[in-house]
């Protein structure tokens, strides 16, 4: 394995105890694409450092009409809680972008640096500093360094489980009365086992988030009550 495998089995491929477990993802990846505006895209990744306290994503270039975020989690977590943090950074730093726009994927293994076939071009990781230059032509038209990407992610550290956690509270739509008409009257000892589910009622009841991630949110909490 050379230095470039060895970063990314470190920063995104799923570890061996947690190979099977159906699911389950520590990948995560943010497209911006037609028109791929890292003037757009910085201010998530800005965004999650400043505001979430979260280490920086990884930036690539996707071969084909995009720039990405890479997202790097500590120990694999459910799918649908992924998508759910994913969407979220959606709502909070890109509000005025088309939905359409943005491609919110979770990835089992690592698909940068790769050979597009479509186009004939790679997708690369690229530093903060370069990213605009790729934002009307989102991919390198030869193969990249593969010392130089290993380099690019050697800096990069994983999201922490607690660090997670206290982005998805801050993250979460503002508490509404219809949301919790009784957990407000709970003493703060409950707080910490409430997070979760007043978490998904949030979700499940803000209108900005995607049809499909509120009925994922509702079928959640029915599973709480069986």
């Amino acid at each position: 394995m050379n230095r470039l495998q060895t970063e990314l089995h470190r920063l995104y491929l799923p570890p061996p105890a947690a190979q099977h477990e159906d699911g389950r993802v520590r990948a995560l990846v943010m497209e911006l694409a037609r028109p791929p505006s890292w003037e757009l895209l910085s201010t998530v990744w800005q965004g999650v450092q400043a505001e979430l306290e979260l280490p920086a994503p990884a930036i690539a270039v996707s071969g084909l009409d995009g720039l990405q975020l890479w997202f790097s989690l500590a120990e694999p977590i459910a799918s649908m809680q992924a998508q759910a943090f994913l969407e979220a950074l959606r709502v909070r730093f890109l509000p005025g972008v088309d939905a359409r726009r943005v491609r919110l994927m979770l990835a089992p293994g690592a698909s940068v640096p790769a050979l597009q076939e479509e186009t004939g071009n790679w997708s690369a990781f690229v530093a903060a500093d370069l990213a605009p230059i790729f934002s009307e032509t989102p991919w390198l038209d030869i193969p990249p360094n593969e010392e130089g990407q290993a380099s690019l992610l050697r800096g990069l550290s994983m999201i922490k489980p607690a660090a997670f956690d206290e982005a998805l509270k801050r993250l979460a739509p503002p508490a509404r009365s219809a949301d919790l008409p009784v957990a407000q009257a709970q003493p703060a000892t409950a707080t910490a086992e409430q997070d979760p589910k007043r978490f998904l009622l949030r979700v499940m009841n803000d209108e900005t988030v995607a049809l499909a991630l509120r009925i994922e949110a509702a079928k959640a909490l029915l599973q709480q009550h069986r």
